[in-house]
């Protein structure tokens, strides 16, 4: 089975000085850069989500602005890496990630990424995702707090694997 590692949404405007700063967010950066390394390390393609507003009413990740950028750090683990560009809570919906995942060869998907509750779920529950061995990693994903970070992943045990990245 071939995995990709999929980076949803670690972009400047979930960071201090950002439009919604979230909780435990360079603690997230770290452990995300970090499973960047081990997949590369394993041979695994690393994707990377980036969400641009679909409106200009949107407080978050307006196009052109600094908040819309993907974190630097994010850009250098994964220089190479395709960026999937969308406009709604699930990274298959309207984009071209099925295509990306389907040439890349995955059979197994592990996300991470920011918000748990919104994009991550939404994600890993697309019907696109059911093709894919799913598995989010938990150190590697984060939102607006503790609690409804831990919900979220509570949540979608019942459907993917929830753990740790390692």
């Amino acid at each position: 089975m071939t995995a990709a590692l999929l980076i949803i949404d670690v972009q400047n405007d979930y960071f201090p000085g950002g439009a919604l700063p979230l909780w435990n967010a360079e603690a997230t950066l770290d452990a995300v850069v970090d499973a960047i390394d081990r997949a590369r390390a394993r041979g695994e393609a690393v994707v990377l989500v980036q969400h641009v507003a679909a409106s200009a009413d949107s407080p978050l990740f307006q196009a052109g602005t600094t908040g819309v950028g993907i974190h630097a750090r994010i850009l250098a683990a994964a220089p190479d890496a395709p960026v999937i560009v969308k406009q709604y809570a699930d990274s298959f919906h309207q984009t071209r990630l099925s295509g990306v995942l389907a040439d890349l060869g995955a059979t197994r998907l592990r996300i991470a990424g920011m918000m748990t509750q919104n994009c991550v779920v939404f994600t890993s529950l697309s019907p696109a995702a059911d093709r894919y061995e799913v598995s989010v990693l938990s150190d590697c994903t984060t939102t607006t707090d503790r609690t409804i970070h831990g919900f979220a992943l509570h949540a979608l045990t019942t459907r993917v694997a929830v753990r740790p990245d390692a």
